[in-house]
């Protein structure tokens, strides 16, 4: 065999102005080059090689990139594999191997919509296409070899010794197993291949026939097949079969046969090409199981799951239906960030069969989602325990340490179930509403569940869906500031004004300042969009010299790192003195355990901006604030003040004494929601410095 080239170096940046995509292909081309050429003879050099593989793989980024993806290329491929020698199961296992690990991973794919959904039919093709090809050149080979033999016949007299060494030479090449029996079946003549696709040597196939070798349950309609083509009832046989090897294993085949007719015209020998599919049917039986289930703990994954529960629904017994429960587990990047992502790994397994065994008893598939995400379906039967009884079972379950590497590892979930949903609801829809219900329940804290209510399921959807249009209504202009008087309780004289957000939304009318500041806080648009907010707050008032002006801000915003830069900036840009700007943020983001949003308070007071404290309620971590912090004012929980203050209870005394504490550091306070003279004259009393609400608007 010809020594073969050195690997051609990468093209270098200094050399060659190629970029990361023509370099990554370089480098999936040489590894799967490298691999081709240790599996089998190719009759090219190395960069020739390389040069045609990375031709091929510009073609399968075509194909994905298509929509549908474009599988006629895995034809293509495949007979051009084929003709440079590459027919064994083995070439085709590592050409899946290699594209499919590459593609997955290749940046220049990273932008394609559902690329492993892609990768695996593309591969499935090649599989499929891998057979046709290999059978088409075993059709060409079998045409030589009926060639040889016929001319081997006619010219026995003149070239007999000629023509078998030309037969020889064809069968011995073929990586398909040849055989010539006679018309019984028995073997006359078989190459190599065949030998070891059945594990029989040549002597001990003399004393057997085809048929021996067929499967039981398959043996009459091969004889019968066998039988057409001798009687001339269809030109040749071709059938995938099972053979029995010699040690009781079963050898998956595909076998085409034709008559070797003699020079006058009469049957004389069977001719038959046996094609080893049995690897490549376990290839196709991997790349269905890896398109359908977890690779790290085997469990059915999302699309497995999805389609199963299309089944369950429909088959549902009416009396007791489907539960589905949707689990996320609890502080699951903590373990990870802690001990590691092997240690993460090794939970995930040991989660999987826990929830496995707490199911053991039902009609359940359990699956895995994306991440820390499992879900299971149980088809309840009169023995299925309630809801209750089965959330407390699988956190029950789950609570029990797990000793991974001498740690002792657990894990609780956060539960969403949808219990007995309609026969009638769309998988999709259901997976939907578990989902949204394992948010809420999230939401509660850790080790929490939620059942699934229709009502609280569209008002959720209607706060998604707000929350999705946001970005674009804030575009179209639909997002405008509104403003709010800020009142002294003395007098009722205006002292400042309050700017807020409002969204005219065109199908569920006027948004107030607590909604939108929600949604934008829920999808992280409100780091955006509360500059504008503040710009264009300042930039309306800018020619009132005197009214100060208030904006709250969220709990993101008050712990962003830019804050104090982007304040600075919106006040130089509009010319409002920074004394003017009253600046709220939440107790709850000045409280919070990193203290960023505690930094930017006392910043923004070094530059002369005043600071509030919102949605204050006087507990021992708020009076904190008061001492601590350059506080000018601190604003009433609105949930206080909404109150209805009974006489002599403990809540009144205590907030009757409110308001003399906190003006103990110099600090005055601010009521808000106040809707009538009685609720205005009872804070007045109290101590309260300014109000707002509808009253006063």
């Amino acid at each position: 065999m010809p020594q073969r080239e050195s690997i051609s170096p990468l093209p270098d940046d200094s050399d060659v102005a190629v970029g990361d995509a023509i370099r990554e292909r370089y480098k999936l081309a040489r590894k799967w080059a490298y691999q081709l050429c240790n599996s089998t003879y190719v009759p090219l050099s190395q960069s020739e090689l390389e040069e045609q593989l990375r031709d091929m793989i510009d073609q399968f980024v075509a194909a994905l990139r298509a929509e549908p993806v474009d599988t006629a290329v895995a034809d293509q491929l495949t007979d051009h594999l084929v003709a440079l020698n590459c027919a064994h199961t083995v070439c085709l296992r590592y050409t899946v191997d290699v594209l499919g690990r590459g593609l997955l991973l290749s940046e220049q794919l990273r932008d394609v919509d559902r690329l492993g959904e892609k990768v695996v039919s593309l591969l499935g093709a090649v599989a499929a296409s891998y057979t046709e090809s290999i059978r088409r050149s075993v059709f060409r080979q079998q045409e030589e070899v009926e060639q040889a033999l016929i001319i081997a016949v006619r010219d026995a007299r003149w070239n007999l010794k000629a023509s078998e060494a030309r037969f020889d030479e064809v069968a011995t090449c073929s990586s398909s197993g040849i055989v010539i029996t006679d018309l019984d079946g028995r073997f006359v003549r078989a190459n190599h291949s065949f030998g070891r696709i059945v594990d029989y040597t040549t002597t001990e196939l003399a004393k057997l026939s085809l048929f021996d070798l067929v499967h039981p349950e398959e043996a009459p309609y091969v004889r019968e097949s066998y039988q057409a083509v001798l009687n001339g009832e269809q030109e040749r046989f071709r059938h995938g079969q099972r053979l029995v090897r010699q040690d009781g294993e079963l050898a998956r085949v595909s076998l085409t046969a034709t008559v070797l007719r003699d020079e006058y015209d009469q049957p004389q020998h069977f001719v038959t090409v046996v094609e080893d599919s049995t690897e490549l049917k376990l290839l196709q039986n991997e790349l269905s199981r890896q398109a359908l289930h977890d690779v790290l703990t085997g469990l059915p994954n999302r699309q497995f799951f999805t389609t199963h529960l299309e089944s369950v629904l429909r088959r549902a017994d009416p009396a007791y239906g489907v539960t589905l429960y949707h689990l996320d587990l609890d502080a699951f990047s903590l373990i990870t960030g802690g001990l590691g992502r092997k240690t993460g790994d090794l939970l995930l397994i040991a989660v999987a069969e826990r929830l496995k065994a707490v199911l053991a008893a039902e009609k359940a598939m359990v699956a895995r989602f994306d991440g820390d995400e499992f879900a299971i379906v149980v088809e309840n039967s009169p023995a299925t325990p309630d809801v209750i009884s089965m959330v407390t079972a699988i956190n029950d379950e789950l609570s029990e340490p797990v000793y991974i590497e001498e740690h002792g590892v657990a894990a609780t979930a956060s539960i969403g179930v949808v219990d007995r949903p309609p026969r009638t609801m769309e998988p999709a829809e259901l997976l939907r509403a578990s989902d949204m219900t394992l948010r809420r329940a999230k939401n509660n804290g850790r080790r929490q569940w939620e059942l699934f209510h229709p009502e609280q399921h569209d008002r959720d959807r209607r706060t998604f869906s707000l929350a999705a249009a946001m970005p674009g209504a804030w575009e179209n202009g639909e997002l405008t500031v509104a403003y709010r008087p800020i009142v002294r309780l003395t007098d009722k004289e205006i002292v400042g004004t309050e700017a807020v957000l409002r969204w005219d939304h065109p199908e569920y009318g006027l948004l107030c300042d607590d909604q939108c500041m929600q949604l934008a806080e829920e999808t992280g648009l409100i780091l955006a969009l509360g500059p504008w907010l503040l710009r264009m707050a300042c930039e309306r008032l800018r020619w009132d010299r005197v009214t100060p002006l208030s904006v709250n801000l969220t709990a993101q915003q008050s712990a962003d790192g830019d804050l104090v830069g982007q304040v600075g900036k919106v006040l130089r840009q509009t010319g409002m003195p920074p004394e003017r700007l009253w600046l709220g943020m939440p107790v709850k983001a000045l409280l919070a355990d990193k203290g960023e949003a505690m930094d930017n308070m006392r910043a923004l007071a070094d530059n002369g901006v005043r600071t509030v404290a919102v949605d204050f309620g006087g507990t021992s971590g708020d009076m904190v604030c008061v001492e601590d912090l350059p506080l000018q004012a601190v604003r009433i929980a609105p949930w206080l003040t909404a109150r209805r203050l009974v006489p002599g209870s403990p809540v009144t005394h205590s907030l009757l004494d409110l308001s003399s504490l906190v003006h103990l550091s110099g600090t005055q306070v601010i009521v808000e929601g106040i809707d009538s003279e009685e609720k205005a004259q009872w804070w007045r009393n109290a101590g309260a410095d300014y109000a707002q609400g509808a009253l006063f608007s």
